[in-house]
């Protein structure tokens, strides 16, 4: 039966692409979509200034600019096409720039020094999250007084409903960014803490989780072991110990939220029936912790027990969009990261295939006019795709020659280093040999490691929505947010919101630009 599909898989391909080759010998085929592009690019001559009431990024953990395009071939050869003329949702937005995503320590950076520059406006230390980069990695006697604080709350503090949305735990590094101040990433829980930062009244992410910003109007992803005390069994994996809780200050955080939300419409859910269930007019606060750890892989997850991020995200906006004033989401496919570093390139693009799924899926219940989306990623990854393949040629498949070096196949999906990287008999394995399209699959690396590395490139920034045109050339990673808390007037420099029109009127800032600059004319 698996035979049978993949050949009616293969035919339906050959199909689609004799049809596309057809068409792409006439001309009038390339000359007509250039031109239907052209017009589109005319018609964003004109701005959109308006103010921003909802905003939403997505972020996509290690999905560097040769993920994104892996991504979309693949999207579309799940999809019977060949896949390169694909569309992602990502792909629409009408607005590209590139971010800069060095930690201030880091020439190759890290996801935490990363998020608290694409979420609190400064750039900080790898391993560090929500402190400046005054603060050193594991010494809790730096955190003091070097905090620095997130969109999320600026958003919150303007009287938006928030949420964190993400495939990892919900204290991982990217979410733990909107709410923590820890000078050390991995302090998940305070079983993962030195004594002596216990001791000089550091706290653990999980608990700031619920502290920091205490009414986080939806909060989904995994992490339920950090919640509980030590040794108490998991509600999904009883006879499991590893997923035990870990706690040890006895402290049940998620029974204290459920406590402190009862009278709140407040709901706490751990699978997939529970969250669907729900009916959002009747939820004004969420916690859904659905794994012990990080979630599974999209291509292991148990469809009947554990929800998508689509899923996630279409229940968050209908709940975070009651608000009047509107909303701030953190999305975060944090996945596609853990596939790569584990070399698992078909895990880590179909981990991206499904952000973008959700990226339509907010597209669907939100507008351009009032609600600013960007797409993003926190760094890349030694990850590429080459080998001059034909086109259509299957996104996880061999390249079209042998290697004139050793004689033997390889497959178009390479990683610069990573576990991949396999000797048989001293010489590199011959890859005809193997199921190199199984899911788990680790494809080959140049250099021998037990976890593939992050990649220092730059990454693409896609912004659709009001004021979006903002975010164009090339940036520091650390102006995202001020871009963001400028187009929805919060946070600072709200001084241009004073227009009656419901634009953001840029002329007070302009012209504070202009004024400034000519004082320091006069003062060099």
């Amino acid at each position: 039966q698996l035979l049978l599909f993949k050949l009616q898989l293969l035919t339906t391909l050959i199909i689609c692409l004799l049809r596309h080759t057809e068409k792409e010998k006439d001309p009038k085929y390339w000359n007509a979509g250039a031109q239907q592009t052209l017009r589109t690019a005319l018609t964003l001559q004109t701005l959109n200034t308006n103010k921003a009431k909802n905003l939403i990024l997505f972020l996509g953990d290690g999905m560097g600019i040769p993920t994104v395009t892996a991504a979309r071939i693949l999207k579309g050869q799940l999809n019977g096409q060949s896949g390169e003329e694909t569309q992602l949702e990502m792909d629409k937005f009408p607005f590209v720039s590139l971010a800069k995503t060095y930690n201030t320590n880091a020439q190759v950076p890290d996801s935490a020094g990363t998020a608290t520059a694409y979420l609190c406006g400064v750039k900080a230390n790898e391993g560090t999250v929500g402190v400046s980069a005054a603060a050193v990695r594991s010494q809790c006697n730096t955190t003091e007084g070097n905090e620095v604080t997130s969109i999320l709350r600026w958003a919150k503090d303007a009287g938006k409903s928030v949420g964190i949305v993400t495939t990892t735990r919900v204290n991982h590094a990217t979410p733990s960014a909107s709410y923590a101040h820890s000078v050390d990433r991995d302090w998940y829980s305070d079983n993962e803490m030195p004594a002596e930062a216990l001791q000089a009244g550091c706290k653990d992410i999980a608990r700031q989780l619920f502290e920091n910003i205490p009414n986080i109007d939806v909060i989904m992803g995994g992490g339920r072991k950090y919640m509980f005390p030590k040794n108490t069994s998991d509600v999904e994996y009883p006879s499991v110990a590893k997923h035990s809780g870990t706690r040890k200050d006895e402290r049940n955080l998620v029974q204290e939220w459920i406590d402190r939300m009862k009278d709140k419409k407040g709901h706490y859910v751990w699978n997939k029936k529970q969250l669907l269930s729900l009916n959002p007019n009747n939820v004004d606060y969420l916690l859904g912790l659905f794994e012990p750890g990080d979630l599974t892989y999209d291509l292991e997850r148990n469809t009947e027990t554990d929800p998508s991020l689509t899923e996630m995200v279409e229940v968050a906006i209908k709940i975070l969009r009651k608000n009047p004033s509107g909303f701030y989401l953190l999305v975060e496919g944090g996945r596609i990261d853990h596939g790569h570093h584990e070399g698992k390139a078909k895990q880590a693009l179909y981990e991206a295939v499904e952000m973008d799924r959700a990226i339509g899926r907010a597209d669907l219940m939100t507008s351009i006019h009032d609600t600013m989306t960007i797409v993003t990623a926190d760094h890349s990854h030694m990850f590429n795709f080459g080998g001059y393949t034909a086109r259509g040629n299957t996104i996880f498949g061999l390249a079209p020659m042998l290697s004139d070096v050793d004689q033997k196949p390889f497959t178009s999906i390479l990683y610069g280093n990573g576990p991949g990287y396999k000797l048989v008999n001293g010489v590199r394995e011959n890859v005809s040999t193997i199921d190199y399209e199984e899911n788990n699959y680790q494809a080959q690396a140049a250099v021998p490691l037990s976890m593939e590395t992050h990649g220092g490139e730059d990454v693409a920034v896609f912004a659709k929505g009001p004021l979006a045109h903002l975010l164009h050339g090339v940036h520091e990673q650390n102006y995202i947010p001020h871009v963001m808390a400028y187009a929805a007037c919060i946070g600072q420099n709200r001084e241009h919101c004073m227009s009656r029109s419901g634009t953001a009127d840029l002329r007070p800032v302009l012209s504070g630009i202009v004024a400034l600059l000519t004082v320091t004319r006069l003062l060099c």
